[in-house]
């Protein structure tokens, strides 16, 4: 007689309140229109996270727009990365930023003293 041995997992992948903040902040920042300067704070509960995110938009371009995409992105992107749900995203638009004509034309160089 043959009996089938059915294994579980041994342990629990766990990741870390600081771990969702940073990948949900790099994740945002891959929409284009959003500056430097991300921030963001989650509250953990189980595999579940809400966060809240303080978001520089470039100007002169669409807020709404911008923070929809971004909201989007990080939903999905930060589940795929941590496999953990984001069940919330609540944006404030922390700042609108002008970038300087060289950096916008990426012909900025450098001085040597």
């Amino acid at each position: 007689m043959t009996t089938a041995v059915v294994l579980e997992p041994a342990g629990r992948t766990t990741v870390s309140k600081r771990a969702v903040e940073r990948i949900a902040a790099r994740a945002a920042r891959e929409i284009d229109g959003v500056a430097d300067g991300v921030t963001v704070d989650a509250r953990m509960s189980g595999d579940s996270a809400v966060l809240s995110m303080r978001l520089p938009i470039r100007y002169p371009l669409p807020v709404t727009r911008i923070a929809e995409e971004c909201r989007t992105h990080v939903i999905r992107r930060t589940g795929e990365l941590t496999g953990v749900t984001v069940t919330g995203l609540d944006i404030a638009v922390s700042a609108m930023v002008v970038e300087s004509l060289s950096a916008a034309t990426g012909s900025a160089h450098r001085r040597v003293r």
